[in-house]
């Protein structure tokens, strides 16, 4: 598959390159090279994937409907659609639509919590309400996904009202990548927040796929 950029990922995500799998997954762009990364070390050609922009994360209304629209146009040429979203902002509306449409989708709130392990994150959560989290590709689009929408590149002024309750920012990196461990830290600098990085690698995305 030719090289995608992260913008074309938030922008208008990934189309599938060449069908030739069984299973289908309709993912999250943000989720793109987590997923590709797997497919090449595991061998799994009998996975396609498409994704949905990343950017629909701003607007978590547009997931359940687009997802819909995915199952519709490629139903006819799978045996098996996987949907590789969690509920992400949803409120529930996204996984009563799988269970409408009858394929099977990701278990968790967020990518946040599946990176880390649900069972992990869900424990630790009851100790981590003042902590902001990014991913390798959040930590990639950080302009894209909080200085832009958030206006602070406008009006740097607004980081305490939207961060003073914050703590701290946990990268958690699926990758061994100093230079996004780096600009990581150079985020939580930004918004003004103690750092920790934590190696998750994929998580229970990676249990999830393999079982496909």
């Amino acid at each position: 598959m030719p090289e995608v950029s992260d913008t074309a990922l938030t922008e208008t995500g990934l189309p599938i390159d060449t069908p030739r799998g069984q299973v289908l997954l309709i993912a999250c762009g943000a989720l793109a090279r987590e997923i590709l990364d797997l497919k090449t070390a595991n061998g799994w050609s009998h996975l396609d994937l498409t994704c949905l922009p990343a950017k629909y994360h701003l607007y978590p209304e547009k997931i359940t409907e687009s997802v819909r629209e995915a199952v519709s146009k490629h139903r006819h040429a799978y045996d098996q659609i996987f949907v590789v979203y969690a509920d992400c902002g949803t409120g529930g509306l996204l996984e009563a639509a799988c269970k409408e449409l009858g394929v099977e989708m990701v278990a968790g709130p967020h990518c946040y919590s599946f990176f880390e392990g649900n069972d992990r994150f869900a424990a630790q959560s009851e100790t981590e309400f003042t902590t902001f989290y990014l991913t390798d590709f959040l930590v990639r689009q950080f302009e894209a996904f909080v200085i832009k929408p958030m206006g602070l590149d406008r009006h740097p002024e607004l980081r305490d009202m939207y961060f003073g309750n914050y703590e701290k920012l946990v990268y958690q990196a699926q990758t061994e990548d100093p230079d996004l461990t780096a600009k990581a830290q150079a985020c939580a600098d930004l918004l003004g927040l103690a750092f920790e990085r934590r190696f998750t690698g994929y998580g229970d995305l990676a249990t999830t796929l393999a079982k496909l």
